[in-house]
């Protein structure tokens, strides 16, 4: 049997069936005003969990990190679905409709010396009041979880005459992810170049000079008539293209970080009291409600 100190391992944990069948997460667990004893759990089921499902906990057990009921899946997701009033607790109705749908005996989840057992007749006083009645009265199955908290509510015990008020606190974090990658890479292109460079060449250009006085002695320094030829050789200068590779840059890919502020939402959930009557509100050092 499941007992208190084992709440707070139980809510938000796995619930399996007797096969091994996951039939979804605990949320909640309701206890029962009169003993204490945690009565129901309820788990999440159906498509993404929109619907919630009580099981009884007097005969399930806890398995390491998860609860195991000896119910099977499908008959917990066919359970009827049940309305919590405003104080978090069953009505008589809804839990008679519980324990007939599971062929739970009412008597088989008293011990012998719970008050509402009747040894002599065989039948509990279930049989007239119902296993829940009004909030505070014998057999009232109590809120005992919120969803997602992990926690129990100390107002399940009898003879606690105070509520802790909780509220739940925002944590914000940040997560580093991947937004992209950026590659250096290298290739060769051809393109034209042109440049313009001067060249030379000889051209063929013939002098004629009249005999004086100063080459009189060279022009007849031969025979009076004759034949003779005289050649010459020209030269021209052409454009040579040669490529050399030279480094011009080096280059390479770096990240600088940048900081900006995002603003973040939330809910956040808050208990709060009230009271019927005339009440003062009394404050003790360090607490507040």
């Amino acid at each position: 049997m499941i007992t208190r100190e084992e709440i707070t391992m139980l809510l938000d944990h796995p619930v399996y069936d007797g096969d091994g069948n996951k039939i979804g997460d605990a949320k909640h667990v309701f206890f029962d005003d009169m003993t204490g004893r945690p009565e129901w759990v309820s788990v999440k089921t159906g498509m993404l969990g929109s619907k919630e499902s009580f099981i009884p906990i007097h005969d399930a057990s806890l398995v390491e990190d998860h609860l195991e009921v000896p119910y099977d899946k499908d008959k917990v997701k066919g359970a009827p679905s049940v309305d919590i009033d405003a104080g978090g607790h069953l009505s008589a109705s809804e839990e008679h409709r519980l324990y007939e749908y599971y062929d739970v005996n009412w008597d088989s989840v008293l011990s012998d010396d719970d008050p509402r057992a009747d040894t002599s007749t065989g039948t509990g006083t279930a049989a007239a009041a119902g296993p829940a009645g009004l909030a505070g009265t014998a057999g009232t199955a109590g809120l005992a979880g919120t969803a997602g908290r992990g926690r129990t509510d100390r107002t399940g015990t009898p003879d606690d005459d105070a509520m802790t008020l909780s509220e739940e606190r925002l944590r914000v974090g940040v997560e580093r992810r991947e937004t992209g990658r950026a590659r250096l890479r290298k290739y060769v292109v051809t393109e034209e170049v042109q440049q313009t460079v001067p060249v030379r060449h000889e051209e063929v250009r013939l002098e004629r000079e009249p005999i004086t006085e100063a080459n009189r002695g060279d022009a007849l320094s031969g025979p009076e008539i004759s034949e003779a030829e005289h050649e010459v050789t020209l030269y021209e200068e052409h454009a040579v293209v040669d490529t050399e590779t030279v480094p011009v840059e080096r280059v390479r890919l770096t990240t600088e970080e940048h900081v900006e502020d995002e603003t973040v939402r939330g809910q956040v959930r808050k208990e709060r009291i009230e009271t019927e009557g005339t009440v003062d509100d009394v404050r003790r050092p360090g607490r507040d409600i």
